[in-house]
Formats: C-alpha cells, structure tokens, sequence
C-alpha cells in the first residue's frame, strides 16, 4: 500500500485530502512497519478509484509491490536455492504478512498456474488487480526483468480500456476468469536463484516459524484464504486442503473444532463469498457459477444461495446492478 500517495499524485490528486475522507494520516505511508486492515485497505482502494475516476487504481498501485514488499516472507524466497522453492515459501507464508490473503501454485504438466486468494469481497476487483500486478512482479524478481506470462487473469469483466493492462502484462488477458494470477511455462520452476544461502535462509525460515507460532489464532482465516483457490479448481477436499498445510485432515478437523468452527462451515461461507463476488464482478451465468463451485445444477445453486442470502442469484445480481448505477 505505500504506492498509494505517489500513484495519487500521479493522478492529479492531493493524498493528503484524499486519505483524510477516510480518517488517515498520510504518515501511515512512511514507513512498510505501519499496519493497515483488510477492511482499511478494501474500503481505501474503492475510495481512490472513485476520487481520481481510474478504474484501474489497483493495477497502478499493484505494479509498485514485489518481493522486497514481503518482508521475511520476501527474503526466505529471495535466498532460495530456486524458483519452485521460493514460490512455495511465498503461497505458504504469505498469511503471515497479508492476513487472510493467500496463493496457490498449481502445476499442470507443461503449464504452472499462480492463482491469488482474496481475504474479502469489497474492492475485489482493485484488490484483485493489484495482486495479479504484484504476482508479476514477483516472477520478475525471481526470473529476470524481462519475463512475461503465457496469460494473466482476472475475476472481473473485460474494462472499456484494457490498454493499462497490456502495457504492464504484455501477454494475452482473460477477463470473466474464476479467480486472478497467472500462468506460465512450468520450466521456469527449475530456474535456480543466484542468491541461494542455505544459512540466511535456515536464520529466516526460525523467525518465519516463531511469527507463525504467534499468530496461530488466524488458523480458519488460514483455511478460508486456501479454500478461495481450491473450490474452484475442483479440489476442495479436506484431505487436500489438510496436505496444503502439512496436516492429516483429522488434525485440520480437530484445529478447526477448536476454534468453534467446521470444515463444512468453512466451505460453505466460502462458497457464499465467492458466489456474491462472481454474481457482482463477472458476467458469468448461474450455471456456470454453479458448476464452478461444485454443485450438480443451477438449482442445487440458487437453493443455497437463499439460504446463505434471503434472495436468490438472479435478484442479488439485479440488485448489485442497481446500487452501482445509482452511485454513478
């Protein structure tokens, strides 16, 4: 987020006007210690996108973020002996940095998928954005400047103006995708890092593990981060679920007990979250949103859509279509 008052500035606007309509101090920006929440960050991404008129704030803001914008969890993949490795340091830490945010990298065959978790649904589509545009830059870091996807992807419908988006991605665009990230040729996991220093990393990977005891309390946050990317690609298991965190799925039962909740329950509010998400960024239809998230039919779907919402798909897209017009 520290982008945000020079991609202000950028735009034409006073960030310090801009940040005071939401009660911030633009001291916040001085310094990477300064904390921020999910919930700030949404409502903060929303607020510049509508003050400055630029639909792609986030993609401006995202293009800013790398490694170096990780911390610890930044450097225990820089100092990694390749870039499989650094990777899977980045989707499994990354919690510890962005609370409720999370990756997945996906390997299918020929073709590695990097797919970007979102922690909640207000701002989607800058939060999403800004995170394709840091997953590309991290790949930069780890492959060289001058790397480019085979495809980058976003949850959202095709912009009017999709020209920011080609001058920063260079590559083919999907647009109406189930989720953001990238995909890329799996050779490039083999790549090794010039920086390797197994004792660094060993020193970095001690303060990861402390700061992951400490802050044990987000384990369902942890879970629900995973399940954003695992219901859609098909594999949503408890078992799989449980692997991703290094668990046999009784563990993953029992820590979730716990902490007064279920796996089910978790699935569930899951669903909900991206259902909403997709029926309000995406032209998809039911069906389709339907079958994404694992239901036999449509109407299996919209059953527990009412459930989750009082209403049904259609009407909760309606709706969202209504309250976007009358704020333009």
């Amino acid at each position: 987020m520290l982008a945000i008052p020079e991609v202000l500035r950028r735009l034409g606007a006073d960030p310090a006007a801009v940040l005071a309509e939401l009660g911030l101090d633009p001291a916040l920006f001085d310094s990477p210690d300064n904390r921020i929440s999910q919930a700030a960050r949404s409502r903060l991404l929303a607020h510049c996108a509508a003050w400055t008129g630029c639909p792609h704030f986030g993609l401006l803001v995202g293009r800013h973020a790398g490694l170096n914008s990780l911390g610890l969890v930044g450097l225990l993949a820089k100092y990694s002996p390749d870039v499989d490795t650094a990777l899977r340091s980045v989707t499994r830490f990354l919690h510890l940095h962005s609370r409720g945010a999370g990756l997945e990298l996906t390997v299918e065959g020929t073709r590695t998928v990097l797919t970007l978790c979102l922690p909640d649904f207000l701002a989607a589509e800058q939060l999403g954005d800004g995170g394709t545009a840091m997953l590309l830059n991290i790949m930069r870091d780890l492959c060289g400047r001058s790397w480019v996807p085979t495809e980058a992807f976003f949850a959202h419908r095709r912009p009017e103006d999709a020209e920011p988006y080609r001058r920063i991605f260079n590559a083919p665009l999907r647009f109406d995708a189930e989720q953001y990230g990238l995909a890329f040729a799996t050779r490039w996991l083999g790549r090794p890092l010039p920086d390797v220093d197994p004792e660094l990393r060993r020193l970095l990977q001690q303060q990861i593990d402390a700061l992951e005891a400490r802050h044990g309390d987000d384990f369902p946050a942890h879970v629900r981060s995973v399940l954003q990317s695992a219901l859609v690609t098909g594999d949503a298991s408890a078992d799989r679920v449980a692997a991703l965190f290094s668990m046999h799925s009784r563990t993953l039962h029992r820590h979730l007990t716990a902490f007064g909740t279920s796996f089910r329950a978790l699935v569930d509010e899951t669903r909900f979250e991206i259902a909403r998400q997709l029926l309000e960024d995406s032209a998809l239809e039911v069906r389709r949103i339907a079958d994404m998230l694992g239901y036999a039919d449509a109407s299996a779907f919209t059953r527990a859509f009412r459930r989750w919402s009082g209403t049904t798909p259609a009407r909760w897209h309606s709706q969202h279509l209504a309250r976007r017009r009358r704020l333009r």
